[in-house]
């Protein structure tokens, strides 16, 4: 196998850059998006719901281009001034009326999934103002709910697709490098989780943990078209003891090193952070290695 570049799993061949070369041959009045969805037609590229692997198939192309490989069509369009940095939000006004209560008395508490919807930039404003991470636009597949209680917003969580690479949970789960890029997919990582400053309501935090666990898979299938079978989080351990995350059954594997994806040293330049896990079927690591 002639290998050219390996971009998020995919392996692209001399085979699959003279294909590309001579959709552009034949049609030459391609834009850079046709091209990609012709792309993924050619090669059957698509998510487990259906829809073309666009995005995608677009960094990828991007990668070829500028690793001299192929030369892509004019880009159509340019942004007239710098891209605002993905952690800005417009900061939207809420209640921030103290509530302090007991988890019996807070009254009926409403989950609701608000991705593509038009409370997500609600949500967004949020994490923006009241999250120490601030916020980030998750990348890849990705949910996100906002909690409220009699009406009242109490709390907010964000779930993205889990990193392609992690020593600590593979080697947990079992995977060979083979089985992790093909079931990847079917991981759901918390990247944040917000109960709001001025809500006072102990085991609150627990308590939405196994209530948004309950439904996230369900809730992905029927967004993505796959169903999720383990759940992960890290926890900054000069922050956070992991407190509600071990009330809500959450099982701590190990500390990460504290160097950062694809770090290109071996020195600790982040924060150590544990990483905990949560299983949401007991047969998780035969689904997970299935196929």
């Amino acid at each position: 196998m002639d290998e050219v570049l390996r971009y998020r799993g995919r392996v692209v061949t001399a085979a699959h850059v003279a294909q590309i070369q001579a959709l552009l041959a034949t049609q030459p009045s391609l834009s850079r998006r046709a091209l990609s969805f012709a792309v993924c037609a050619a090669w059957d590229w698509r998510q487990p719901n259906g829809t073309p692997c666009d995005a995608i198939c677009r960094s990828l192309l991007l990668a070829l281009h500028r690793a001299g490989h192929l030369v892509l069509p004019p880009a159509q369009w340019t942004a007239r001034r710098p891209a605002r940095a993905r952690s800005q939000q417009p900061l939207l006004l809420v209640d921030t009326t103290p509530v302090e209560t007991s988890l019996r008395e807070l009254g009926l508490l409403e989950i609701r999934q608000v991705r593509r919807s038009p409370e997500e930039p609600l949500l967004n404003s949020l994490l923006a103002q009241y999250h120490y991470l601030g916020y980030q636009q998750p990348v890849g597949e990705h949910l996100k709910y906002l909690v409220s209680a009699d009406e009242r917003l109490i709390a907010c969580a964000t779930w993205s697709s889990a990193p392609r690479h992690l020593h600590l949970r593979d080697r947990f789960i079992g995977w060979s490098d083979e089985v992790r890029q093909r079931n990847v997919r079917l991981l759901a990582a918390n990247t944040r989780f917000l109960i709001l400053p001025w809500v006072r309501v102990p085991h609150l935090a627990s308590h939405l943990l196994g209530r948004l666990a309950a439904r996230i898979s369900a809730d992905w299938d029927g967004l993505y078209g796959h169903p999720i079978y383990l759940l992960e989080t890290f926890i900054d351990h000069a922050r956070f003891a992991g407190t509600c995350y071990r009330a809500a059954n959450w099982v701590a594997v190990g500390s990460t090193r504290g160097r950062g994806h694809r770090a290109w040293t071996q020195r600790a330049t982040k924060p150590v952070k544990a990483l905990w896990v949560y299983p949401l079927t007991p047969h998780f690591r035969e689904r997970l290695n299935d196929g």
